[in-house]
């Protein structure tokens, strides 16, 4: 099974088979969104834009405020194919627990595909709902520009051929359309958004790859054989440290991009646990969008061994800023590269616990990440190396890296 929790505008929305990725936050806004869902066109022309994709095989759940009737948050499941009953009710369950946990009392329900797939968690919906004291609104099929109610009928249908519907002249896709970005055509144009590049470009990147590993090599090589007090790998990082944050600057400032030898080094620098925290440390939310233009640039730029890092750094911003489906598909890529890489392990948990935008807090200072290394880490194995990936042991907290993302705050179930 497959559970997302994607965001409300005027973020986007998404791992493949079972994911989740992150909700709105449990506060109602500082300036509440106009748009309300108070009928079924409502739902239907609101959901791509709460998403930032068109659904397909979908099942899409939207909890509302309990005094205002306000968005709350928004979860997207996969459809079990081929229908399962445990699967359907593992996902219903999942769903109730984060609708109920975040007090959201109503909900709304659209399922985005044939009637075999969506009619069994429909009816495990419907069927579960009161008793855990949630109102399910409504619970529609949808599928060719046509819907069905689940609800008011109790199974798929009601009208032989459903309902056509179109969204384009309704308030809140006008509503929609001029304030958020537009909606993608799936989750797959999404996940193309952040994918390698590929070509002449992912050849000159492998490239440069290569040159920034042999410089850093060279680094630690010369750096030892002076005889220097300082560690070499410390040398190195101390290079990475300066970069990341120059680049970091940079795209706040200017948001020039950087060059594929720039990009290289960094990705290469990333590797290494005190550079990357160091620039975790830093994703100041006031600079959000220039923080995910720099993590899209490196995470798409980043060669195989090199994509964890800026890929959940990525993530990170992501779900910081609200947007839950590229946090997700951040960070399929990031666990693609290396599956047991635990910062994206770790935000995938708490991602997939419901945990709002508000609790990503920034886990340290630059100062206290530098303080957390000590020198007698220096060298304490390859994890600090500036060429060397992470190895951390996925059920432990890890020798290196900020605390939990969520330390301090309250279990959103």
């Amino acid at each position: 099974m497959a559970d997302e929790l994607d965001t409300p505008h005027p973020a986007l929305a998404g791992p493949a088979g079972t994911h989740l990725a992150p909700c709105t936050p449990l506060e109602p806004p500082a300036e509440p969104d106009p748009v309300r869902i108070d009928s079924t066109a409502s739902l239907l022309a609101i959901v791509p834009y709460l998403l930032g994709f068109e659904p397909a095989n979908s099942m899409v759940v939207i909890g509302t405020h309990p005094c205002t009737g306000q968005v709350m948050l928004t979860l997207r499941y996969d459809l079990p194919d081929p229908p399962d009953p445990q699967d359907a009710a593992g996902i219903t369950a999942h769903a109730i627990g984060i609708l109920t946990g975040q007090h959201a009392r109503s909900a709304f329900a659209a399922g985005y595909g044939p009637g075999r797939l969506v009619t069994p968690l429909a009816a495990a919906l419907r069927a579960a709902a009161p008793s855990a004291g949630l109102e399910m609104r409504e619970i529609l099929r949808v599928q060719d520009k046509r819907y069905w109610s689940c609800l008011r009928t109790g199974h798929d249908g009601g009208v032989a051929g459903g309902t056509p519907f179109s969204t384009a002249s309704h308030l809140a896709t006008a509503l929609l359309t001029a304030g958020g970005p537009r909606v993608l055509a799936g989750r797959e144009e999404l996940a193309a958004a952040v994918a390698a590049l590929g070509g002449e470009a992912g050849e000159a990147m492998a490239r440069a790859t290569r040159r920034a590993e042999q410089h850093a090599a060279r680094l630690i090589r010369q750096a030892a054989e002076s005889g220097q007090k300082a560690p070499a790998r410390r040398l190195v990082a101390d290079a990475g440290l300066d970069a990341v944050a120059r680049a970091i600057g940079r795209y706040r400032r200017s948001g020039r991009p950087v060059t594929g030898p720039e990009a290289a080094w960094l990705t290469v620098e990333l590797r290494d646990l005190r550079v990357r925290d160091d620039a975790w440390a830093r994703m100041d939310p006031a600079h959000t969008a220039a923080h995910l233009r720099l993590w899209t640039d490196l995470t798409r730029r980043a060669r195989p061994g090199y994509v964890p890092a800026p890929a959940s750094l990525l993530a990170f911003v992501a779900w910081q800023s609200g947007d839950g489906a590229l946090a997700n598909v951040a960070l399929d890529r990031a666990l693609a590269d290396d599956p047991q890489y635990s910062m994206a392990m770790l935000l995938r948990q708490v991602i997939s616990s419901g945990a709002p935008p508000s609790m990503a807090r920034l886990p340290m200072t630059p100062e206290q990440v530098a303080d957390s290394y000590g020198e007698g880490e220096d060298d304490a194995g390859s994890d600090a190396g500036a060429i060397s990936p992470e190895r951390e042991d996925p059920g432990s907290s890890g020798r290196h890296g900020p605390p939990h993302p969520a330390a301090g705050a309250p279990n959103p179930d």
